[in-house]
């Protein structure tokens, strides 16, 4: 037998590689590991990296700086289940890191990571790459991306999966996605709202919270809240709140119920089922303030539509808001009086809160917080709206007080609502006249100054309900209210330029006041709006026109038209027609101006300062019509003798001197002479002596600076207004007293002059000449012996002024002017038992004096255009 021969071991193949186990205590060397082409070494890497990702987020930050973010990126779609499974794990911890998720942003992986959540892959898979999408989802951009690579659709899968976490991530991604209004239009779509509703039906309160909060922004729109509705989701939600061990979950079961009340189908479904009286009383008993505050937001949510605050008074919901102003929570008291600002919508709830409700907001406006103060604020400001009884219950409150001191305030909203509540009060003369005691003028002025477009508009409303009398008016002067009251007129809101043009209205029923406010340039600036088409309104053209009217100089060269109730006074003058924008010179400076070759300035004036003081007898003679007609006691005497003469007579003729300046005093003067001591005086001492009567300064204290200016006085003037006194004011018919006062005029004024010779009538050499010798181009209407159209309507217009005769002043075309008078023609017939309406006349002061031409008829408008 032979020998056996021992089998040799064959080598190893030369081109095979020995195994080797590596055991590595630096991440940077696993890192490398993630670009082995072995699965084995892939799987262990990865696990090794998890292990040490979950440690902190230092150790992110690390693994972010060796680069293991890119590598592991393709890792998410290898071949290998358990690299894959190890990689998503990995992603679901980084992605917490905002820098990580910036590069997996640019790595745009977002498609990856949602093929995860694919219904054959493994529960880990779900749970981790659900992990990292809820992660990601809580920037903006990242929403963008899940969005668009489809992420919302198995993520709405996966509330279903048996795991809580895969649930829990779930629930939260889709949470952050429907903050975006495109994904809860998808999310309707996908009907996802059943599969959210049974998640309160979880174990982990973590789950449910998230659920909620999901609902609670889903249910903003109203086709969701119709699919919450239809899937009877109202049921587990009234549930949680009967539940008292879920306590923790009601404050966000109020907000989705909050959302579900502004739904009325939803409101008549809650009704019915009893859930809205639970949810009052729920409110009313609770002593969590979140949770009242919450029910309290409900309620005002819900109010908003009328036919819920009518639901919410059946159910007598004021009760529970009273309730709810007491408490100690600041946040309650604020909704509490929200709700109250809407419910007020409700006449039968504002009636309510006015024995109950009002004493308490009153106290509220004395709280130390400000939103207490400003939600107090506009709950009164709803409640005293077009309801006086209200506005009596809290200035029996003592609210006057709290209010005016709320003016105050560091909130826009507080001042702005404070201020509403006052206008409502003011609208009340009792209770204007108590907040007029309570300083409000000055209370007023920072809200004037405010920034706030609000708070300038409802200010200046306030001043314009609270200065209705000249006292409160001159103390809002005083107080330096007006400065800022004409600066928002220059406001580019529409509104403040409303209502500050509102307030001018009122404040210009003073003529001081109107002075004032032309004098800060209200006139110009309300002149500037209204040539504008876009910033004009009818608040700014009645502020202008009211400001106009105690400018009557003004307004007559601008609009060429002076109605009957604008009385003419003393100082008024015309200088002709002027286009708006263009500034119109004061008497003043008209009258120091030399004389030139434009139209002259007419002058009213019957204040005649110049002649000794009048006696006892003189004054009592005077005042028979109510004005005090200050002149001398030689124009008395002449004015006795022209009377006892027949010179009285407003139709009898009268010489004139040719001069053209005779004067009362140069009448006077002449009718004396026979009486008078001295008769032995040379004529040339005479002549002398009755030119330095006649030459009355023009200007009182003229080479006297230190003495005040003071207008042209015009004795011939203050004699027409005594005789029409006399002797045209105790005419009882009113078409008589026109006729003989047009007839006066016309006499003043040259007489009759026949159409055809008008050409011939030399007006303008007098008016030359008149201009030459006073030295100015500012002439007395009184000194004006041959008048034109434009000359006699102003005189008839400023002696009917006089005597009460009501006329217009309207000035046409190439000199021409008129008077329109209202008469009533007995002779037409109007409706039964009612006289017919006044017709409107013109007077004849040329061709006809006296004559009454019918505004639309041939005669008429001959006489204003021919």
């Amino acid at each position: 037998m032979g020998k056996k021969i021992k089998k040799e071991v064959e080598p190893p193949p030369k081109d095979v590689f020995d195994p080797l186990t590596i055991e590595s205590k630096k991440a940077a060397t696993v890192v490398l590991m993630l670009n082995s082409p072995e699965e084995e070494i892939l799987a262990k890497a990865c696990e090794a990296i998890y292990r040490f990702a979950l440690k902190g987020e230092e150790n992110k930050a690390t693994l972010l700086e060796l680069g293991a973010v890119e590598p592991l990126t393709k890792l998410l779609t290898h071949e290998d289940k358990i690299v894959r499974r190890n990689a998503t794990m990995i992603f679901g911890i980084l992605a917490s890191n905002n820098d990580v998720k910036k590069l997996l942003r640019e790595l745009d992986v977002m498609n990856s990571v949602i093929a995860q959540l694919a219904p054959e892959e493994e529960v880990v898979i779900h749970e981790f790459a659900s992990l990292c999408l809820a992660n990601m989802s809580a920037e903006y951009t990242s929403k963008v991306q899940i969005f668009e690579h489809g992420g919302l659709e198995p993520l709405i899968r996966l509330l279903s999966s048996p795991d809580p976490d895969v649930k829990k991530n779930s629930i939260e991604c889709i949470y952050n996605l429907v903050q975006d209004f495109q994904c809860r239009t998808t999310l309707q779509e996908l009907n996802a709202i059943p599969s959210i509703l049974d998640l309160l039906k979880s174990e982990y309160p973590i789950i449910q919270l998230l659920a909620l909060k999901t609902l609670g922004v889903i249910t903003n729109d109203k086709e969701s809240r119709a699919m919450l509705r239809d899937n009877q989701g109202l049921d587990p939600l009234i549930k949680i709140l009967e539940t008292k061990e879920l306590n923790d979950l009601h404050i966000e079961v109020l907000s989705v119920i909050a959302n579900c009340l502004e739904d009325m189908d939803t409101m008549v479904l809650i009704q019915q089922t009893g859930g809205l009286k639970k949810l009052l009383t729920f409110a009313e008993n609770s002593t969590i303030p979140d949770i009242q505050k919450n029910a309290a937001k409900a309620i005002t949510k819900a109010a908003y539509d009328p036919e819920n605050r009518k639901l919410f008074h059946e159910l007598e919901v004021e009760k529970c808001l009273v309730t709810l102003l007491g408490s100690e929570n600041d946040g309650t008291k604020i909704a509490a009086s929200q709700a109250i600002s809407a419910m007020c919508e409700n006449s039968g709830s504002k009636d309510f809160f006015n024995n109950q409700g009002i004493p308490q907001l009153i106290q509220l406006l004395k709280s130390d917080n400000d939103e207490v103060r400003e939600a107090a604020a506009l709950a009164l400001a709803n409640l005293t709206t077009c309801h006086p009884a209200n506005a009596n219950a809290a200035a029996e409150a003592d609210g006057i007080d709290s209010l005016i001191n709320t003016l105050s305030s560091k909130r826009d909203g507080a001042v702005a609502n404070a201020a509403t509540v006052l206008t409502n009060m003011a609208m009340q003369e009792p209770l204007r006249v108590s907040i007029q005691s309570h300083n409000i003028m000055h209370a007023i002025i920072s809200p004037l100054r405010s920034a706030n477009t609000i708070v300038q508009s409802k200010a200046a409303l306030m001043v314009a309900a609270t200065v209705c009398d000249v006292e409160a008016r001159t103390e809002l002067k005083n107080a330096g209210g007006l400065e800022p009251l004409v600066e928002l007129l220059h406001s580019k809101n529409d509104e403040v330029r409303r209502h500050a043009s509102w307030a001018v209205v009122v404040c210009a029923n003073d003529e001081l006041m109107a002075t004032e406010l032309s004098r800060l340039r209200a006139l110009d600036i309300l002149e500037e709006i209204n040539l504008s088409v876009s910033r004009k309104n009818k608040f700014s053209e009645a502020a202008y026109n009211k400001l106009l009217n105690n400018n009557l100089p003004l307004k007559y060269s601008q609009t060429g038209y002076l109605s009957s109730c604008n009385i003419i006074s003393d100082g008024f003058y015309d200088c002709g027609r002027i286009n708006r924008g263009t500034k119109l010179l004061s008497l003043k400076e008209l009258s120091l101006q030399e004389p030139n070759d434009q139209r002259a300035i007419l002058l009213i004036n019957s204040k005649y300062d110049v002649s000794p003081p009048l006696s006892m007898e003189d004054k009592s003679s005077d005042i028979g019509y109510g004005r005090s007609i200050s002149s001398s006691s030689s124009l008395r005497r002449a004015s006795k003798e022209k009377t006892s003469a027949g010179v009285g007579s407003p139709t009898e003729e009268k010489s004139e001197p040719t001069s053209g300046r005779n004067t009362v005093l140069s009448k006077s003067a002449t009718k004396e002479k026979g009486s008078r001591k001295g008769r032995g005086k040379k004529e040339e001492e005479k002549v002398k002596e009755e030119e330095e009567v006649l030459s009355v300064p023009k200007i009182t204290g003229e080479g006297s600076p230190d003495k005040e200016w003071c207008p042209p006085s015009d004795p011939d003037f203050c004699l027409y207004v005594y005789e029409v006194t006399k002797t045209i004011l105790p005419i009882t018919n009113m078409k008589e007293q026109i006729e003989a006062l047009a007839k006066y005029v016309a006499e003043r004024m040259g007489g009759h002059i026949p159409k055809e010779k008008l050409h011939e009538f030399s007006w303008e050499l007098h008016i030359s000449e008149l201009k030459f010798q006073l030295k100015s181009n500012v002439i007395p209407i009184g000194q004006i012996r041959k008048g034109i159209f434009y000359h006699r309507a102003l005189l008839f217009k400023a002696l009917a002024d006089k005597i009460g005769i009501g006329c217009t002043l309207v000035r046409g075309e190439y000199g021409r002017a008129w008077n329109e008078v209202k008469l009533m023609d007995r002779s037409r017939k109007g409706v039964i038992g009612c006289l017919p309406p006044p017709e409107t006349y013109i007077v004849d002061l040329m061709f006809h004096p006296g004559e009454l031409m019918k505004l639309r008829s041939k005669e008429a408008d001959l006489y204003r255009f021919l």
